[in-house]
Protein backbone atom coordinates (compact mmCIF):
# COMPACT_ATOMS: atom_id res chain seq x y z
CA UNK A 1 0.00 0.00 0.00
CA UNK A 2 3.33 2.36 0.84
CA UNK A 3 4.33 1.13 -2.41
CA UNK A 4 1.08 2.18 -4.41
CA UNK A 5 0.74 5.66 -2.87
CA UNK A 6 4.45 6.30 -3.36
CA UNK A 7 4.07 5.67 -7.07
CA UNK A 8 0.91 8.25 -7.09
CA UNK A 9 2.40 10.54 -4.98
CA UNK A 10 5.34 10.42 -7.42
CA UNK A 11 3.11 11.10 -10.88
CA UNK A 12 0.93 13.61 -9.40
CA UNK A 13 4.26 15.29 -8.17
CA UNK A 14 6.28 15.21 -5.15
CA UNK A 15 5.17 17.73 -1.95
CA UNK A 16 2.56 17.89 0.59
CA UNK A 17 -1.23 18.29 -0.44
CA UNK A 18 -3.99 20.80 0.92
CA UNK A 19 -4.99 17.73 3.13
CA UNK A 20 -1.82 17.23 4.27
CA UNK A 21 -1.27 20.58 4.82
CA UNK A 22 -4.31 21.20 6.83
CA UNK A 23 -3.69 18.06 8.76
CA UNK A 24 -0.43 20.01 9.70
CA UNK A 25 -2.17 23.30 10.74
CA UNK A 26 -4.94 21.30 13.07
CA UNK A 27 -1.78 19.54 14.68
CA UNK A 28 -0.25 22.77 16.01
CA UNK A 29 -2.17 24.04 19.06
CA UNK A 30 -0.79 27.80 18.80
CA UNK A 31 -2.21 27.93 15.48
CA UNK A 32 -5.41 30.13 15.46
CA UNK A 33 -8.55 28.16 14.99
CA UNK A 34 -10.17 30.56 12.29
CA UNK A 35 -8.12 29.48 10.28
CA UNK A 36 -8.99 26.00 10.03
CA UNK A 37 -12.27 28.04 8.49
CA UNK A 38 -10.34 28.77 4.87
CA UNK A 39 -10.95 26.14 2.89
CA UNK A 40 -11.49 25.53 -1.39
CA UNK A 41 -13.72 23.96 -2.67
CA UNK A 42 -11.87 20.77 -3.21
CA UNK A 43 -11.32 20.51 0.23
CA UNK A 44 -15.19 21.44 0.86
CA UNK A 45 -16.12 18.40 -1.54
CA UNK A 46 -13.55 15.54 0.12
CA UNK A 47 -15.98 16.89 3.52
CA UNK A 48 -19.03 15.68 1.48
CA UNK A 49 -17.44 12.17 0.67
CA UNK A 50 -17.04 10.94 4.17
CA UNK A 51 -19.11 11.01 6.81
CA UNK A 52 -19.83 15.01 8.07
CA UNK A 53 -17.82 16.61 10.42
CA UNK A 54 -17.08 19.78 12.33
CA UNK A 55 -14.44 22.22 12.36
CA UNK A 56 -13.61 21.46 16.14
CA UNK A 57 -12.73 17.99 15.56
CA UNK A 58 -10.92 17.68 11.84
CA UNK A 59 -7.71 17.92 13.40
CA UNK A 60 -8.71 13.96 14.92
CA UNK A 61 -10.68 12.64 12.43
CA UNK A 62 -7.54 12.89 9.78
CA UNK A 63 -5.82 10.61 11.83
CA UNK A 64 -8.77 8.10 12.57
CA UNK A 65 -9.97 5.14 10.71
CA UNK A 66 -14.50 4.84 10.84
CA UNK A 67 -14.17 2.71 14.17
CA UNK A 68 -12.49 5.83 15.28
CA UNK A 69 -9.24 4.09 16.37
CA UNK A 70 -5.82 6.47 16.30
CA UNK A 71 -3.06 5.03 13.84
CA UNK A 72 -0.40 7.02 11.96
CA UNK A 73 -0.76 9.48 8.95
CA UNK A 74 -0.81 8.36 5.73
CA UNK A 75 2.05 9.23 3.30
CA UNK A 76 0.63 11.79 0.79
CA UNK A 77 3.96 12.09 -1.22
CA UNK A 78 7.31 10.83 -1.34
CA UNK A 79 8.60 12.84 1.29
CA UNK A 80 6.56 11.69 3.86
CA UNK A 81 7.93 7.98 2.82
CA UNK A 82 10.12 6.29 5.38
CA UNK A 83 14.17 6.43 4.37
CA UNK A 84 14.15 2.55 4.26
CA UNK A 85 11.43 2.41 1.45
CA UNK A 86 13.00 5.19 -0.76
CA UNK A 87 16.11 3.64 -0.47
CA UNK A 88 14.22 0.53 -2.34
CA UNK A 89 12.41 2.60 -4.39
CA UNK A 90 15.47 4.21 -5.94
CA UNK A 91 17.25 1.62 -6.54
CA UNK A 92 14.72 0.19 -8.89
CA UNK A 93 14.91 3.06 -11.10
CA UNK A 94 17.45 3.42 -14.04
CA UNK A 95 21.08 5.00 -13.24
CA UNK A 96 20.92 7.62 -15.51
CA UNK A 97 17.91 8.75 -13.64
CA UNK A 98 19.52 9.35 -10.57
CA UNK A 99 21.67 12.45 -10.65
CA UNK A 100 18.15 14.03 -11.74
CA UNK A 101 16.63 12.86 -9.13
CA UNK A 102 19.31 14.16 -6.31
CA UNK A 103 18.29 17.70 -7.70
CA UNK A 104 14.87 17.49 -6.26
CA UNK A 105 15.79 18.28 -2.61
CA UNK A 106 18.26 17.90 0.44
CA UNK A 107 16.33 14.65 1.26
CA UNK A 108 16.56 12.46 -1.77
CA UNK A 109 20.16 14.07 -2.56
CA UNK A 110 21.42 12.39 1.14
CA UNK A 111 19.44 9.35 0.21
CA UNK A 112 21.45 8.67 -3.14
CA UNK A 113 24.71 8.57 -0.84
CA UNK A 114 23.27 4.66 -0.08
CA UNK A 115 25.54 2.29 -0.97
CA UNK A 116 22.65 -0.20 -1.42
CA UNK A 117 20.84 2.10 -4.08
CA UNK A 118 24.59 2.05 -6.15
CA UNK A 119 25.33 -1.49 -5.75
CA UNK A 120 21.98 -2.52 -6.96
CA UNK A 121 22.55 -0.47 -10.27
CA UNK A 122 26.19 -1.74 -10.79
CA UNK A 123 24.26 -5.41 -10.07
CA UNK A 124 21.55 -4.97 -12.68
CA UNK A 125 23.11 -2.77 -15.30
CA UNK A 126 26.92 -4.31 -15.95
CA UNK A 127 26.32 -7.95 -14.26
CA UNK A 128 28.55 -6.94 -11.41
CA UNK A 129 28.12 -9.33 -7.94
CA UNK A 130 31.04 -11.02 -6.40
CA UNK A 131 33.31 -8.05 -7.68
CA UNK A 132 31.74 -5.49 -5.75
CA UNK A 133 33.58 -7.11 -2.50
CA UNK A 134 36.56 -6.09 -3.74
CA UNK A 135 35.62 -2.83 -3.65
CA UNK A 136 35.22 -2.98 0.23
CA UNK A 137 38.95 -4.39 0.18
CA UNK A 138 40.14 -1.61 -2.13
CA UNK A 139 38.00 1.33 -0.44
CA UNK A 140 35.89 2.19 -3.44
CA UNK A 141 32.52 3.30 -2.92
CA UNK A 142 29.43 1.72 -5.76
CA UNK A 143 28.56 5.06 -6.47
CA UNK A 144 31.82 6.48 -7.34
CA UNK A 145 32.66 2.96 -9.32
CA UNK A 146 29.12 3.51 -11.21
CA UNK A 147 29.45 7.31 -11.41
CA UNK A 148 33.00 7.71 -12.88
CA UNK A 149 33.86 4.47 -14.71
CA UNK A 150 30.82 2.23 -15.57
CA UNK A 151 28.24 5.05 -16.64
CA UNK A 152 30.57 7.26 -18.82
CA UNK A 153 32.22 3.96 -20.85
CA UNK A 154 28.61 2.14 -20.92
CA UNK A 155 28.46 3.08 -24.77
CA UNK A 156 31.87 1.18 -25.75
CA UNK A 157 30.24 -2.02 -24.13
CA UNK A 158 29.74 -5.06 -26.89
CA UNK A 159 31.19 -5.84 -30.10
CA UNK A 160 33.05 -3.84 -32.15
CA UNK A 161 34.72 -4.57 -36.12
CA UNK A 162 38.46 -2.27 -35.87
CA UNK A 163 39.50 -0.62 -39.03
CA UNK A 164 42.45 -2.39 -40.38
CA UNK A 165 42.34 -2.30 -44.17
CA UNK A 166 41.07 -5.68 -45.41
CA UNK A 167 41.82 -7.83 -42.23
CA UNK A 168 39.05 -6.82 -40.27
CA UNK A 169 38.58 -8.08 -36.58
CA UNK A 170 36.54 -8.87 -33.50
CA UNK A 171 36.79 -6.62 -30.17
CA UNK A 172 34.31 -7.62 -27.29
CA UNK A 173 34.23 -4.97 -24.84
CA UNK A 174 33.51 -6.02 -21.17
CA UNK A 175 33.51 -5.29 -17.50
CA UNK A 176 35.71 -7.39 -16.06
CA UNK A 177 36.55 -7.31 -11.84
CA UNK A 178 36.58 -3.68 -11.12
CA UNK A 179 38.02 -2.96 -15.13
CA UNK A 180 36.66 -2.46 -18.08
CA UNK A 181 38.28 -4.65 -20.67
CA UNK A 182 38.66 -4.38 -24.78
CA UNK A 183 39.45 -8.24 -25.99
CA UNK A 184 40.38 -8.76 -29.34
CA UNK A 185 39.78 -11.87 -30.53
CA UNK A 186 41.54 -14.33 -32.41
CA UNK A 187 40.85 -17.39 -34.00
CA UNK A 188 42.39 -21.03 -33.22
CA UNK A 189 45.52 -21.73 -34.95
CA UNK A 190 44.90 -22.68 -38.53
CA UNK A 191 43.46 -25.60 -39.16
CA UNK A 192 42.65 -26.24 -35.54
CA UNK A 193 39.14 -24.47 -36.34
CA UNK A 194 37.33 -26.73 -33.60
CA UNK A 195 39.59 -25.27 -30.94
CA UNK A 196 38.34 -22.65 -28.68
CA UNK A 197 38.90 -18.80 -29.36
CA UNK A 198 42.37 -17.05 -28.04
CA UNK A 199 42.09 -13.68 -26.50
CA UNK A 200 44.06 -10.69 -26.19
CA UNK A 201 43.81 -7.62 -24.41
CA UNK A 202 44.38 -4.38 -26.22
CA UNK A 203 43.43 -1.46 -23.62
CA UNK A 204 41.77 -1.07 -19.97
CA UNK A 205 39.96 1.30 -17.88
CA UNK A 206 40.32 1.19 -14.14
CA UNK A 207 39.86 3.47 -11.17
CA UNK A 208 42.69 2.19 -8.90
CA UNK A 209 44.67 6.09 -8.82
CA UNK A 210 43.83 9.18 -8.00
CA UNK A 211 39.87 8.30 -8.06
CA UNK A 212 39.24 8.88 -11.53
CA UNK A 213 38.49 6.94 -14.80
CA UNK A 214 41.93 5.72 -16.25
CA UNK A 215 42.70 4.62 -19.60
CA UNK A 216 45.82 2.32 -20.46
CA UNK A 217 47.10 0.36 -23.44
CA UNK A 218 47.75 -3.23 -23.38
CA UNK A 219 49.10 -3.62 -26.67
CA UNK A 220 53.04 -4.91 -26.78
CA UNK A 221 55.30 -6.96 -24.00
CA UNK A 222 56.70 -4.07 -21.46
CA UNK A 223 53.29 -4.17 -19.48
CA UNK A 224 50.34 -1.56 -19.12
CA UNK A 225 51.06 2.17 -20.03
CA UNK A 226 48.99 5.68 -20.72
CA UNK A 227 46.35 5.32 -23.67
CA UNK A 228 43.36 7.62 -24.18
CA UNK A 229 39.99 6.46 -25.78
CA UNK A 230 38.08 9.12 -27.74
CA UNK A 231 33.81 8.93 -28.76
CA UNK A 232 34.13 9.57 -32.48
CA UNK A 233 30.02 9.41 -33.13
CA UNK A 234 27.46 7.33 -31.97
CA UNK A 235 28.61 3.49 -32.72
CA UNK A 236 31.76 4.37 -33.27
CA UNK A 237 35.04 5.33 -30.87
CA UNK A 238 39.16 5.35 -31.47
CA UNK A 239 41.57 4.37 -29.02
CA UNK A 240 45.35 6.20 -29.25
CA UNK A 241 48.66 5.13 -27.65
CA UNK A 242 50.55 7.31 -25.47
CA UNK A 243 53.58 5.35 -25.19
CA UNK A 244 54.37 3.75 -28.54
CA UNK A 245 57.71 2.74 -27.28
CA UNK A 246 56.16 0.32 -25.30
CA UNK A 247 55.35 -1.38 -28.47
CA UNK A 248 59.44 -2.02 -29.45
CA UNK A 249 61.53 -5.25 -28.81
CA UNK A 250 65.07 -5.36 -28.66
CA UNK A 251 65.50 -7.34 -31.59
CA UNK A 252 64.10 -4.68 -33.46
CA UNK A 253 61.70 -6.05 -36.48
CA UNK A 254 62.61 -9.21 -36.66
CA UNK A 255 61.99 -10.00 -33.16
CA UNK A 256 58.83 -8.15 -33.01
CA UNK A 257 57.38 -10.72 -36.51
CA UNK A 258 58.68 -14.02 -34.95
CA UNK A 259 56.80 -12.93 -32.12
CA UNK A 260 54.08 -11.96 -33.38
CA UNK A 261 54.16 -15.17 -35.89
CA UNK A 262 54.00 -17.41 -33.32
CA UNK A 263 51.63 -15.50 -31.46
CA UNK A 264 49.26 -15.61 -34.87
CA UNK A 265 49.95 -18.73 -36.46
CA UNK A 266 51.40 -20.70 -33.63
CA UNK A 267 54.31 -21.78 -36.01
CA UNK A 268 57.85 -20.13 -37.13
CA UNK A 269 58.39 -18.95 -40.66
CA UNK A 270 60.98 -22.13 -41.44
CA UNK A 271 57.96 -24.61 -41.05
CA UNK A 272 55.64 -22.60 -43.52
CA UNK A 273 57.07 -24.12 -46.63
CA UNK A 274 54.07 -22.66 -48.86
CA UNK A 275 55.70 -19.45 -50.50
CA UNK A 276 52.69 -17.75 -51.26
CA UNK A 277 51.48 -18.24 -47.31
CA UNK A 278 54.41 -17.07 -46.51
CA UNK A 279 53.95 -13.79 -48.86
CA UNK A 280 50.89 -13.34 -47.40
CA UNK A 281 51.52 -14.02 -43.43
CA UNK A 282 54.63 -11.13 -43.99
CA UNK A 283 52.37 -8.56 -45.92
CA UNK A 284 49.64 -9.07 -42.69
CA UNK A 285 52.09 -8.25 -40.36
CA UNK A 286 53.47 -4.95 -42.26
CA UNK A 287 50.05 -4.24 -42.73
CA UNK A 288 48.81 -4.24 -39.27
CA UNK A 289 51.74 -3.41 -37.11
CA UNK A 290 51.45 0.08 -38.45
CA UNK A 291 48.85 0.93 -36.61
CA UNK A 292 50.47 0.79 -33.22
CA UNK A 293 46.69 -0.01 -31.24
CA UNK A 294 45.74 3.35 -32.53
CA UNK A 295 42.99 1.90 -34.04
CA UNK A 296 39.15 3.29 -34.87
CA UNK A 297 36.20 0.69 -34.29
CA UNK A 298 32.47 0.61 -35.35
CA UNK A 299 29.78 -1.17 -33.62
CA UNK A 300 28.11 -4.48 -34.74
CA UNK A 301 25.70 -6.75 -33.51
CA UNK A 302 24.53 -10.38 -33.02
CA UNK A 303 21.59 -11.48 -35.11
CA UNK A 304 18.78 -11.68 -34.19
CA UNK A 305 17.15 -15.72 -33.40
CA UNK A 306 13.82 -16.33 -34.62
CA UNK A 307 11.69 -19.99 -34.31
CA UNK A 308 12.10 -20.42 -38.56
CA UNK A 309 15.69 -20.60 -38.55
CA UNK A 310 17.68 -23.60 -40.07
CA UNK A 311 19.69 -23.32 -36.69
CA UNK A 312 20.94 -20.31 -34.20
CA UNK A 313 22.33 -17.84 -35.67
CA UNK A 314 25.79 -16.22 -34.59
CA UNK A 315 29.31 -16.38 -34.92
CA UNK A 316 31.61 -19.19 -36.19
CA UNK A 317 35.30 -19.93 -36.93
CA UNK A 318 35.95 -21.19 -40.69
CA UNK A 319 39.19 -22.05 -42.50
CA UNK A 320 39.98 -20.59 -45.97
CA UNK A 321 42.72 -22.39 -47.52
CA UNK A 322 46.38 -20.51 -46.84
CA UNK A 323 44.46 -17.28 -45.56
CA UNK A 324 43.88 -19.63 -42.17
CA UNK A 325 41.08 -19.43 -40.36
CA UNK A 326 38.66 -16.73 -40.33
CA UNK A 327 35.42 -15.58 -38.21
CA UNK A 328 32.46 -14.96 -39.71
CA UNK A 329 28.38 -14.33 -38.76
CA UNK A 330 25.48 -16.71 -39.92
CA UNK A 331 22.33 -15.12 -40.51
CA UNK A 332 18.59 -15.39 -41.69
CA UNK A 333 16.72 -13.22 -43.99
CA UNK A 334 13.74 -15.20 -45.60
CA UNK A 335 14.35 -17.73 -47.54
CA UNK A 336 18.29 -16.68 -47.55
CA UNK A 337 21.17 -17.17 -45.09
CA UNK A 338 24.09 -15.08 -45.23
CA UNK A 339 28.02 -15.60 -44.17
CA UNK A 340 29.22 -12.10 -43.85
CA UNK A 341 33.17 -12.25 -42.62
CA UNK A 342 34.18 -10.21 -39.59
CA UNK A 343 38.04 -11.12 -40.53
CA UNK A 344 39.08 -11.20 -43.90
CA UNK A 345 42.41 -11.85 -46.31
CA UNK A 346 43.42 -9.42 -49.71
CA UNK A 347 41.68 -11.34 -51.33
CA UNK A 348 38.09 -11.05 -49.62
CA UNK A 349 38.08 -8.26 -47.32
CA UNK A 350 36.09 -8.24 -43.90
CA UNK A 351 32.73 -7.00 -44.00
CA UNK A 352 31.93 -9.05 -47.22
CA UNK A 353 29.03 -11.70 -47.99
CA UNK A 354 31.56 -14.46 -48.35
CA UNK A 355 28.65 -17.36 -48.80
CA UNK A 356 25.01 -16.50 -49.24
CA UNK A 357 22.88 -19.94 -49.14
CA UNK A 358 19.59 -20.41 -50.74
CA UNK A 359 17.40 -22.46 -48.31
CA UNK A 360 14.52 -22.88 -50.94
CA UNK A 361 17.06 -25.32 -52.69
CA UNK A 362 17.76 -28.02 -50.89
CA UNK A 363 19.90 -30.67 -52.65
CA UNK A 364 19.64 -34.61 -51.88
CA UNK A 365 22.93 -36.37 -51.70
CA UNK A 366 23.72 -39.37 -53.55
CA UNK A 367 25.22 -42.89 -52.17
CA UNK A 368 28.93 -42.73 -50.87
CA UNK A 369 29.88 -44.00 -53.56
CA UNK A 370 28.82 -41.59 -55.52
CA UNK A 371 29.55 -38.81 -52.99
CA UNK A 372 33.39 -39.36 -53.62
CA UNK A 373 32.92 -38.30 -57.49
CA UNK A 374 33.81 -34.87 -57.91
CA UNK A 375 31.44 -34.91 -61.48
CA UNK A 376 28.44 -36.08 -59.78
CA UNK A 377 28.79 -33.39 -57.04
CA UNK A 378 28.98 -30.46 -60.23
CA UNK A 379 26.17 -32.29 -62.06
CA UNK A 380 23.95 -31.64 -59.00
CA UNK A 381 24.87 -28.24 -58.47
CA UNK A 382 25.66 -27.09 -61.66
CA UNK A 383 22.12 -28.09 -62.78
CA UNK A 384 20.55 -26.01 -59.70
CA UNK A 385 22.72 -22.88 -60.38
CA UNK A 386 21.17 -23.17 -64.43
CA UNK A 387 18.03 -23.15 -63.16
CA UNK A 388 18.10 -20.00 -60.66
CA UNK A 389 20.22 -17.94 -63.86
CA UNK A 390 17.15 -19.11 -65.81
CA UNK A 391 15.14 -17.89 -63.31
CA UNK A 392 16.93 -14.59 -63.24
CA UNK A 393 17.02 -13.88 -66.96
CA UNK A 394 13.15 -15.14 -66.67
CA UNK A 395 11.64 -11.72 -64.51
CA UNK A 396 13.16 -9.66 -67.11
CA UNK A 397 11.65 -11.76 -70.04
CA UNK A 398 7.59 -11.14 -70.95
CA UNK A 399 5.63 -13.96 -69.40
CA UNK A 400 4.57 -17.33 -71.40
CA UNK A 401 1.32 -17.96 -73.18
CA UNK A 402 -0.56 -20.30 -70.80
CA UNK A 403 -0.84 -22.61 -73.08
CA UNK A 404 2.41 -22.88 -74.00
CA UNK A 405 3.04 -23.58 -70.20
CA UNK A 406 0.76 -26.25 -69.51
CA UNK A 407 1.95 -28.25 -72.71
CA UNK A 408 5.40 -27.88 -71.54
CA UNK A 409 6.67 -31.50 -70.17
CA UNK A 410 10.43 -30.75 -70.54
CA UNK A 411 12.73 -32.64 -67.60
CA UNK A 412 13.92 -30.33 -65.35
CA UNK A 413 17.71 -30.47 -65.26
CA UNK A 414 19.67 -32.82 -62.91
CA UNK A 415 19.44 -32.05 -58.85
CA UNK A 416 16.72 -30.02 -59.44
CA UNK A 417 13.96 -32.28 -58.34
CA UNK A 418 14.73 -31.54 -54.95
CA UNK A 419 13.92 -27.90 -54.90
CA UNK A 420 10.58 -28.64 -54.57
CA UNK A 421 10.96 -29.30 -51.11
CA UNK A 422 11.79 -25.66 -50.21
CA UNK A 423 11.08 -24.50 -46.87
CA UNK A 424 9.66 -27.23 -45.88
CA UNK A 425 12.39 -28.98 -45.73
CA UNK A 426 14.29 -26.71 -43.63
CA UNK A 427 11.71 -26.64 -40.89
CA UNK A 428 11.95 -30.57 -40.64
CA UNK A 429 15.27 -31.07 -40.95
CA UNK A 430 16.11 -34.98 -41.95
CA UNK A 431 18.20 -37.70 -40.37
CA UNK A 432 21.56 -37.54 -40.14
CA UNK A 433 22.85 -39.04 -43.29
CA UNK A 434 26.43 -40.16 -44.23
CA UNK A 435 28.80 -37.44 -45.78
CA UNK A 436 32.51 -37.81 -47.24
CA UNK A 437 34.32 -34.90 -49.31
CA UNK A 438 34.51 -36.13 -53.40
CA UNK A 439 38.08 -36.75 -54.18
CA UNK A 440 40.01 -33.68 -55.34
CA UNK A 441 38.86 -31.75 -53.02
CA UNK A 442 40.98 -29.51 -50.62
CA UNK A 443 40.80 -29.38 -46.97
CA UNK A 444 42.51 -27.80 -44.71
CA UNK A 445 41.58 -30.12 -41.91
CA UNK A 446 41.27 -33.81 -42.93
CA UNK A 447 38.83 -34.10 -39.50
CA UNK A 448 35.40 -33.50 -40.41
CA UNK A 449 32.12 -34.81 -40.06
CA UNK A 450 31.12 -37.71 -41.44
CA UNK A 451 27.42 -37.43 -41.42
CA UNK A 452 25.21 -34.60 -42.28
CA UNK A 453 21.56 -33.17 -41.89
CA UNK A 454 21.14 -31.35 -45.08
CA UNK A 455 22.14 -29.49 -48.18
CA UNK A 456 21.44 -26.76 -49.83
CA UNK A 457 22.73 -25.04 -53.15
CA UNK A 458 24.47 -22.02 -52.62
CA UNK A 459 26.88 -19.32 -53.61
CA UNK A 460 30.71 -17.95 -52.60
CA UNK A 461 32.25 -14.66 -53.37
CA UNK A 462 35.91 -15.24 -54.74
CA UNK A 463 37.97 -12.17 -55.95
CA UNK A 464 41.37 -11.66 -56.77
CA UNK A 465 44.52 -9.69 -54.70
CA UNK A 466 43.13 -6.75 -53.48
CA UNK A 467 39.69 -7.49 -54.07
CA UNK A 468 39.73 -7.28 -57.70
CA UNK A 469 37.17 -8.89 -60.40
CA UNK A 470 34.91 -10.13 -57.36
CA UNK A 471 32.48 -13.11 -58.68
CA UNK A 472 29.84 -14.93 -56.93
CA UNK A 473 30.44 -18.99 -57.85
CA UNK A 474 27.86 -21.86 -57.04
CA UNK A 475 28.89 -24.45 -54.44
CA UNK A 476 27.46 -26.75 -52.03
CA UNK A 477 26.07 -25.97 -48.42
CA UNK A 478 26.48 -28.64 -45.70
CA UNK A 479 24.86 -28.44 -42.43
CA UNK A 480 27.14 -31.12 -39.99
CA UNK A 481 24.97 -30.39 -36.42
CA UNK A 482 23.78 -27.01 -34.49
CA UNK A 483 26.98 -26.16 -34.49
CA UNK A 484 28.72 -27.34 -37.48
CA UNK A 485 28.61 -26.68 -41.41
CA UNK A 486 30.64 -26.43 -44.05
CA UNK A 487 30.97 -25.47 -47.92
CA UNK A 488 32.49 -26.90 -51.10
CA UNK A 489 33.83 -24.57 -53.27
CA UNK A 490 33.43 -26.31 -57.05
CA UNK A 491 35.33 -23.95 -58.99
CA UNK A 492 38.08 -23.91 -56.58
CA UNK A 493 37.76 -27.51 -55.00
CA UNK A 494 38.27 -26.77 -51.95
CA UNK A 495 35.72 -27.24 -48.42
CA UNK A 496 35.68 -24.42 -45.78
CA UNK A 497 34.64 -25.76 -42.27
CA UNK A 498 32.80 -23.79 -39.91
CA UNK A 499 32.91 -23.89 -36.13
CA UNK A 500 30.31 -22.20 -33.70
CA UNK A 501 31.92 -19.04 -31.48
CA UNK A 502 30.85 -20.35 -27.50
CA UNK A 503 32.27 -17.27 -25.41
CA UNK A 504 29.56 -15.73 -23.63
CA UNK A 505 29.13 -12.27 -25.82
CA UNK A 506 26.93 -9.58 -23.67
CA UNK A 507 25.59 -5.73 -24.97
CA UNK A 508 25.98 -7.48 -28.54
CA UNK A 509 22.76 -8.29 -29.35
CA UNK A 510 20.92 -6.50 -32.58
CA UNK A 511 17.70 -4.05 -31.42
CA UNK A 512 15.74 -5.18 -34.57
CA UNK A 513 16.54 -6.96 -37.54
CA UNK A 514 16.41 -3.46 -39.36
CA UNK A 515 19.08 -2.06 -37.44
CA UNK A 516 21.15 -5.30 -38.13
CA UNK A 517 20.78 -5.55 -41.86
CA UNK A 518 21.63 -1.56 -42.00
CA UNK A 519 24.70 -2.66 -40.24
CA UNK A 520 25.45 -5.38 -42.54
CA UNK A 521 25.16 -2.67 -45.47
CA UNK A 522 27.18 -0.64 -43.74
CA UNK A 523 30.10 -3.29 -42.87
CA UNK A 524 30.38 -3.95 -47.09
CA UNK A 525 30.62 -0.38 -47.61
CA UNK A 526 33.52 -0.08 -45.38
CA UNK A 527 35.53 -2.36 -47.80
CA UNK A 528 34.28 -2.06 -50.45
Amino acid sequence: MLLRMAVCARLCGAGQSRRCRRRQRHSQPHRDSDSDMDMDEEEEEERVVGKPKDESDCGSSCHSSGAGVLGPPRPQSLLDLPPELLVEIFSSLPGAALPNLALVCKKFRQILNTETIWRRRCTEEFGMRDDLRKMEIVGMSSRDLYVKLLYPYRNILGLWQPDIGPYGGLLNVVVDGLFIIGWMYLPPHDPRVEDPMRRRPLFRIHMWEKNKAMVECMYGHKGPHKGDIQTVKKDEFSTKCNQTDHHRMPGGRQEEFRTWLEDEWGRTLEDIFHEHMQELILMKFIYTSQYDNCLTYRRIYLPPCLPSDLLKPGLFKGTYGSHGLEIIMLSFHGSKAKVTKLTGDPNVPAGQLTLEIDLNRPLRLPDLEHQRSMEELSRLVLGVHEEVQRGLQAQDAPPEPAEAAEGSDTAPPAGVEDVELGAAACSSASEAQPFVLPLGVMARNEVYPRTCKMCFYGTGLIAGHGFTSPERTPGLFILFDDDRFGFIWLELKSFSLYSRLTDQLSHAQAPSMERFEAMLRNMQSWTS
